[in-house]
């Protein structure tokens, strides 16, 4: 314990008054893409430190440091901004909430261990469930309307999982509690009065949300379960995510969701996940309606995906529109269900375009490109249609793909109310094939330049058989 705060004492360079407070600055990124991006303004924080074990925190399993660590964090806020220390060791705590101008710093050997008492992310605050806004159980790490804010360091953030797991089944309750927020959703009930973390309604938190943040920074640290979504990045403006390594194979443990966001970096990071790897997402319906925020100028490069249903999947929650997106040099090694997949349906409306995805390396998928206009999944039974709109589809461009097995090359399943448009696939080798033949309907200039595969195997990849029908 006393090294822990000498260690500390270290760091510090003690509180400054207002006047003299030091500033945050800003490192521009410029950042290569098909499309017109500004330059990313990634924030410096100042150089003053405040360790968690200073205002009260005690490497334990058992005694939770939530507390010291909001002290720590306004303590940081109030200074100006800089970095709230976890030293290494195990801490426990509750949810951790963020403020402007405040780093926190995963030390080398720091374990952050959050509860799975649901109890302790309450009161509910202002977040969202599956593209519907509402006010749930506190994520683990959450911040809401800040500015510069960041998680680094080398440590890692792993959840107790014992409650949360049990969670993962859908009962009755839940899908109530879902079908309602989706009514009123549909029909303008306010957000505060969606209030979800009630009852039996079981909407699992997120481990990081951040709501309507700018200048976001994600970088180097470790990621180990998740009750749901594992990143979510929601209404942001501006930020990189590099150098994470993210492991969840939970129900719904998408890797990262950038939701309505705009100029964003995911690069250098290494997913392993249960569910889709990188999703980009605006929102669902009514809420991303009025909303009106596409989530717009993504690029994400130099990834390795070792599990995931999709390496790039957009939807399926996209009322808001998708414009502006680019995936480059990624490898996922072993099997993906979808190389890249578009996902949305007849309740959506909005637009994808202007998507491209180019030099990529895979073992073995379903489907190098599939997009399909009609995928509801359990909503398809579960509450009605409000209103018929389509998303148009347009100005999708695949390049430089190598994959060993597929069990097709692609399938397009456009609506022949509004067909889609515009696909280009070039340069795409696939070493064996479970299926000769590529399925389009409804699609209007489709061009095909080097598209080719080498054998035929109607046994290959029998492990993906079930995933075939899961939209």
């Amino acid at each position: 314990m006393n090294a822990i705060k000498t260690l500390c004492f270290a760091f510090a360079v003690g509180t400054m008054t207002a006047c003299n407070a030091p500033q945050v600055t800003y490192e521009s990124i410029s950042v290569e893409a098909p499309f017109e991006m500004e330059a990313i303004q990634v924030p410096v924080f100042p150089r003053q430190d405040f360790c968690i074990a200073d205002y009260g925190a005690v490497p334990s399993d058992a005694e939770c440091c939530t507390e010291a660590i909001a002290k720590a964090i306004a303590a940081c806020h109030e200074a100006g901004g800089g970095r709230v220390i976890v030293p290494s060791g195990q801490w426990l705590t509750g949810p951790i909430h963020l403020k402007s101008n405040v780093n926190l710093h995963l030390s080398e050997g720091a374990v952050v261990r959050f509860t799975d008492n649901p109890k302790d992310y309450l009161p509910a605050v202002y977040t969202s469930w599956e593209g519907m806004e509402c006010y749930n159980y506190s994520p683990l790490v959450y911040a809401y309307e800040c500015e510069n804010v960041a998680i680094t360091g080398p440590g890692k953030l792993y959840p107790k999982m014992g409650l949360w797991r049990k969670w993962f089944s859908r009962p009755k309750a839940h899908m109530d509690a879902l079908a309602s927020l989706y009514h009123q959703m549909s029909k303008g009930v306010s957000v505060e009065e969606r209030q979800m973390a009630v009852n039996n309604n079981n909407f699992r938190p997120h481990l990081i949300h951040l709501n309507r943040c700018k200048n976001v920074l994600l970088d180097g640290f470790e990621i180990e379960n998740s009750p749901f979504w594992t990143i979510h990045l929601y209404l942001c403006d501006e930020g990189v995510a590099r150098n994470l390594r993210v492991k969840a194979h939970g129900h719904n443990n998408d890797g990262i969701d950038l939701e309505m966001c705009r100029n964003f970096l995911v690069e250098d990071c290494v997913f392993d996940q249960g569910d889709d790897a990188v999703v980009i997402k605006s929102g669902r319906n009514h809420d991303a309606w009025r909303l009106n925020t596409p989530c717009e100028n993504i690029v994400v490069r130099n990834c390795i995906i070792k599990n995931g249903h999709t390496l790039l999947g957009i939807g399926s929650e996209l009322a808001g529109g998708v414009r502006n997106v680019y995936m480059t040099n990624c490898v996922a090694p072993g099997t993906v269900h979808r190389l890249f997949f578009v996902k949305t349906n007849h309740r959506r409306g909005a637009f994808v375009e202007h998507i491209y995805m180019d030099n990529i390396r895979t073992g073995g998928t379903l489907r190098v490109a599939e997009i399909d206009t009609d995928v509801l999944y359990q909503w398809r039974d579960l509450v009605p249609t409000y209103k018929d709109t389509l998303t148009r589809i347009n100005d999708i461009y695949l390049s430089n793909i190598e994959v060993d097995s597929a069990k097709a090359i692609y399938e397009f399943r456009g609506d022949e109310r509004l067909p889609i448009r515009n696909v280009v696939l070039r340069n795409i080798d696939v070493a064996c094939v479970a299926d000769s033949v590529s399925r389009t309907s409804h699609v209007e200039a489709l061009t095909v330049d080097n598209v080719n595969f080498h054998a035929v195997n109607a046994s290959a990849l029998p492990q993906l058989n079930r995933y075939l029908d899961n939209k």
